[in-house]
């Protein structure tokens, strides 16, 4: 089952006795299990009703023995495994010896009064395992992907309506460009904004440009769409702002390298057929930055963009070789950029 799925069985009350959260979406995860905390144990019994684990140095007989064991004093008990070894494909420590068997068996006869959860932080389960199979035969696992473009503004509108706040279209659009697509730090500055906004008010779009910071990987996403209009001027203020914050322009360099190769990788597979979400995957960007970095790169040529990939990793040598001022020798290179265009 997917995130959705798992979050709306909890809301009604069908909770499934074994979950294996996996995916790369850190924050739907733990959120879940938050929701599974709050419907499962109450704040006064968290010392008794929940056990953590790590197979990393923990055997999952042990692990097993916990969740078979009654709850004491508690009505339910909530069993947390981080787990990189029986359902991944990492290798197993050599100080800890697991017999999969034992958790074969346990997934067949689960304890009704135990919900045990696997915590996998990793983009896909190892198909190859029994664990795995035996898992998703059971319907026991659940994906947090990445949420799509569409997805998380909806998400950022959601989060403020919970708040009594309103967040129309153009704000949340404008608080992704600037804070990013991480879902910790936008529901950070999404509360920050309902906050500002008070009881029954809206977050509007002016709201964000003023109260939001721009992120430094924002910026050099706004940077290369500046040197693609030809809008010089306004990529060397941008520039000398981000000076002014103390921003290293190596680290900066390395940016617009990352950028510029997203920038070739998503052309290239575009004109080989891949969809928005199959780029996400390959490149392991995530899909609203897919987004982006495709309106982006229609604006530059395949050639121009490996000629800008090599006059930057001659730049970063003369920086880090100490050949040329580094604030000067990124000033020029965008001066240099901005004039010729894209093409």
């Amino acid at each position: 089952m997917d995130a959705k799925q798992a979050f709306r069985s909890i809301k009604q009350d069908r909770v499934s006795p074994v979950y294996v959260c996996c995916g790369t979406e850190s924050y739907l995860m733990n959120e879940f299990i938050e929701r599974l905390q709050e419907r499962l144990v109450q704040p006064e019994h968290r010392e008794m009703a929940i056990v953590r684990f790590d197979t990393g140095d923990t055997p999952i007989d042990t692990v097993v023995d916990e969740a078979e064991t009654l709850p004491f004093l508690v009505p339910s008990k909530l069993v947390l495994v981080r787990d990189q070894t029986l359902f991944a494909a990492g290798k197993e420590s050599a100080k800890v010896e697991h017999r999969p068997e034992r958790l074969l068996a346990y997934l067949e006869q689960p304890l009704d009064s135990t919900v045990l959860v696997f915590i996998v932080p990793q983009e896909k389960l190892d198909e190859r395992k029994k664990t795995v199979k035996a898992a998703k035969a059971k319907d026991y696992v659940v994906s947090f992907a990445s949420l799509q473009p569409e997805e998380l503004l909806r998400w950022l509108i959601k989060r403020a309506e919970s708040q009594g706040r309103s967040m129309d279209g153009a704000a949340a659009e404008e608080l992704l460009r600037r804070a990013g697509t991480d879902m910790r730090a936008l529901a950070a500055e999404t509360d920050k904004l309902c906050l500002h906004a008070g009881q029954g008010g809206a977050v509007s779009l002016s709201s964000v440009r003023s109260l939001v910071p721009m992120a430094t990987e924002q910026n050099v996403f706004k940077l290369t769409e500046e040197l693609a209009a030809l809008r010089t001027a306004e990529a060397i203020a941008l520039y000398h702002d981000l000076l002014k914050q103390r921003e290293e322009p190596i680290k900066l360099t390395a940016l617009l390298v990352r950028q510029f190769r997203n920038m070739l990788y998503v052309k290239e597979l575009g004109a080989q057929g891949y969809s928005p979400q199959q780029m996400a995957s390959q490149i392991g960007l995530h899909p609203y930055a897919v987004k982006i970095t495709s309106e982006q790169a229609r604006k530059f040529s395949l050639e121009r963009l490996a000629s800008l990939l090599n006059e930057l990793a001659e730049l970063d040598y003369a920086m880090k070789a100490g050949k040329v001022d580094k604030a000067l020798g990124l000033e020029l290179f965008l001066l240099r950029t901005g004039s010729r265009g894209a093409s």
